[in-house]
């Protein structure tokens, strides 16, 4: 028999660690060659991690809630034949190593009211459901964990907050898990609970995950960038036309449909190309210019959260290119397949509120771009046009545009003549157009 170590993978350039959300084996049982063994959480995407072995899963290195480095260790395979991986003959050690690394990480980058001043050691999603109830750490530590050497994990804190101010003081807890060291003074201010009156038949259920990231994403962009919006209205009449006229053919010979969504998107890569410094990120005080037009599109999920894909290098796709990839990523959207990759590198970001009957929309900028353009309904309407023999009234069918831009290092001169570009090339789409 030999010992095999299973590596947390890289997920993505910038992710470094992750969170784990459970594990699908218990100690004992038998893990097949890329069977999931355990499901993990980054800041960016939930995700399923294959064994790259075959075994029995003899040790466990971390539990729920632990936070684990990209090329760590998170358990140990006992496999037939072969010699022992040199990192696992003293499994305890590399264990207690990886939580003092993560307990470190953790403090260092924790920004939160709550510091890990006491002897145990608290992941962060424990430690940022305590920031959002209030909890101190002198309450933290009254809290009884069920975890391992005594951590609180999420269920106690759940149980804890269904029965707070009700149930007596506790004595803190004490543990034999190693001492950290202290935590830097933060300055975020305190959260101060909502006084909120029961109205009756009221149903209380916790944010999850995602919805969590979500409000904590958007609260941050507002606070970070000068939020402006300009609108224009397109008349999609020569697109809408020309889509009925080959959604068909294209849905016989491609095995998917058409949508309005990647004509737009198009539409938005040529204005960028025009407008470069529509492209850009802040990063404090220095602007990055990107070469590339990479468009994260705006998708919902059958829970209701969203999520926001992104079409690398727009700027070298055709209409069918972009087709095939908005259609690849909203299906592997919707149905949890999506690769932190697929989510990474995005310069600005597309949303269609049209999709849910919306006539517009004021979307919040995707940090760390500058722009976010929403789209509304497609409806039909009386517009005057202007011919040679006069002006007319028309059936036409016309559509908003509303860009949100960062109006630090956007003016209102270039974000209005962008969402105006992208308005033009829509109405001057090529109705000769073959796909």
């Amino acid at each position: 028999m030999a010992r095999v170590e299973l590596i947390m993978p890289k997920m993505g350039e910038s992710v470094s660690e992750a969170t784990i959300i459970s594990w699908t084996k218990e100690v004992g049982e038998m893990v097949e060659l890329d069977e999931t063994i355990v499901e993990i959480a980054t800041d960016k995407v939930d995700s399923e991690v294959p064994s790259t072995h075959e075994g029995k899963l003899v040790e466990m290195l971390f539990e729920a809630d632990d936070v684990v480095q990209v090329g760590e260790p998170f358990a140990i395979l006992e496999t037939e034949g072969g010699e022992d991986t040199p990192a696992v003959k003293d499994a305890a050690p590399i264990a207690a190593k990886a939580v003092e690394q993560a307990v470190t990480t953790t403090i260092e980058n924790n920004t939160t009211t709550i510091s890990n001043d006491g002897e145990r050691f608290y992941s962060p999603l424990v430690r940022s459901m305590a920031s959002e109830e209030g909890i101190e750490m002198a309450e933290l530590e009254t809290i009884p964990g069920t975890g391992k050497d005594g951590r609180v994990t999420k269920s106690d804190m759940v149980s804890y907050l269904k029965t707070r101010g009700s149930a007596p003081a506790a004595s803190p807890v004490k543990t034999e898990t190693k001492k950290a060291a202290p935590a830097p003074k933060a300055a975020a201010p305190a959260h101060t609970p909502v006084n909120i009156p029961n109205t009756g038949g009221t149903e209380i259920v916790e944010m999850d995950r995602m919805r969590k990231l979500i409000s904590a994403h958007m609260t941050m962009s507002k606070q970070t960038s000068a939020h402006i919006t300009s609108f224009v209205e397109a008349d999609m009449t020569n697109i809408v036309n020309w889509r009925n006229s080959v959604k068909a053919d294209f849905k016989k010979r491609e095995g998917q449909n058409i949508t309005f969504t990647p004509i737009i998107i198009e539409a938005m890569a040529k204005a960028v190309k025009d407008f470069p410094m529509i492209n850009v990120s802040v990063d404090g005080t220095n602007i990055h210019i990107h070469k590339n037009v990479n468009i994260g599109m705006a998708a919902a999920l059958p829970d209701g959260n969203l999520i926001v894909p992104v079409i690398k290098e727009t700027q070298n796709k055709n209409l069918v290119g972009i087709t095939k990839a908005v259609n690849d990523l909203a299906v592997r959207a919707r149905g949890g397949q999506l690769k932190p990759d697929d989510i990474q590198g995005g310069t600005i970001t597309m949303t269609n509120v049209g999709t849910f009957g919306n006539l517009m929309g004021t979307p919040i900028i995707n940090q760390p771009q500058v722009a976010i353009l929403a789209c509304g309904i497609i409806k039909k309407k009386p517009v005057v046009l202007e011919t040679a023999e006069g002006d007319v009234i028309a059936i036409r069918h016309m559509m908003f545009l509303s860009l949100s831009y960062d109006h630090r290092v956007v003016d209102g001169a270039l974000g209005g003549q962008f969402v105006r570009r992208v308005a033009d090339y829509l109405e001057q789409f090529d109705k000769t157009t073959i796909v």
